[in-house]
């Protein structure tokens, strides 16, 4: 009796993990032995044939100098992207918390909606904004005799890639840390304040150890973002200038979409899939070490 009633026990427990396990299996797992097994051939996932090449894409892929781009392209974008999110979110996330309390659902959406925007439409409005032949630039020429190559000079193109792109999460992510904020209660701030500590003092003691979680989670969807960036290099650069704006995802589109390189495609793809793993690794280290020593 007891060994049946174990094992009608044991098979509804089997009956409810099904469908995770299923779901696993169809979106995960089997895609990914799949993503190895095309990146071991040459097949462009049109030809009936196709031939094994072994390891050679991965050879290939580690001296090609688009994939270096991309590499670095992600770092620049991790040490750029992050901070300033994370900068600018603490900063709204401040504003709202000291917003008086009729306003803060207002300003919370306010903020939110650019997250909300389709990225397409954005690309698209900051492709016409900084035109060559955009109000803005024929201001520039006119009144201080100033051409700047928006999407030409490499550095200027990867600062407007940046921009959209903090402009477009930071309200999102401040909403994480405007929550944290609320859990402040006020009679702790006022009675630091009472014992004479300073704004500085008051935030890097009070605040940032409350907030300090809602923080780590902040910088590391924010890196798994940074390699996720498509839609703003595609439309407003095509990973130009000079590949300064090339990302990792716009490479594996150009090389499995456009060139039909499916197979080396795949390569680096799971070449990504271990940088991001590495990058996440190492900022949840350092994260959760500050946030142990914040709190």
């Amino acid at each position: 009796m007891k060994n049946g009633y174990h094992s009608k026990e044991n098979a509804t427990g089997w009956v409810f993990v099904t469908p995770y396990l299923a779901y696993w299996l169809i979106l995960f797992a089997l895609p990914l032995i799949w993503a190895f097994w095309l990146s071991l051939t040459d097949w462009n996932l049109m030809a009936l044939k196709w031939n094994w090449v072994g390891f050679n894409n991965l050879i290939t892929a580690l001296k090609d100098s688009n994939v270096h781009k991309a590499f670095f392209n992600g770092i620049k974008y991790l040490v750029t992207i992050v901070p300033l999110v994370c900068l600018f979110s603490m900063g709204i996330a401040s504003v709202l918390h000291n917003l008086p309390l009729r306003l803060k659902g207002i300003f919370s959406v306010i903020f939110f909606v650019p997250f909300l925007t389709s990225g397409v439409a954005t690309s698209v409005f900051v492709r016409y904004f900084f035109d060559y032949s955009s109000p803005l630039n024929i201001w520039l020429r006119n009144v201080f005799n100033v051409t700047v190559g928006w999407f030409t000079d490499p550095a200027v193109a990867f600062w407007v890639i940046v921009f959209v792109i903090v402009w477009k999460v930071t309200g999102y992510y401040a909403l994480f840390l405007f929550a944290s904020y609320e859990a402040i209660a006020p009679e702790i701030l006022e009675a630091a304040e009472l014992d004479g500590a300073g704004t500085k003092r008051r935030f890097w003691k009070i605040v940032m150890p409350i907030i300090a979680s809602s923080m780590q989670s902040v910088i590391i969807l924010c890196t798994g973002l940074v390699y996720s960036i498509f839609t703003e290099p595609y439309l407003l650069t095509g990973g130009g200038p000079s590949k300064s704006t090339l990302s990792w995802q716009l490479l594996l589109y150009n090389t499995s979409f456009v060139n039909f390189n499916s197979g080396y495609g795949a390569m680096i793809a799971i070449l990504l899939g271990v940088c991001i793993f590495i990058t996440l690794r190492l900022v949840i280290a350092l994260s959760t070490r500050y946030v142990k020593k914040a709190e």
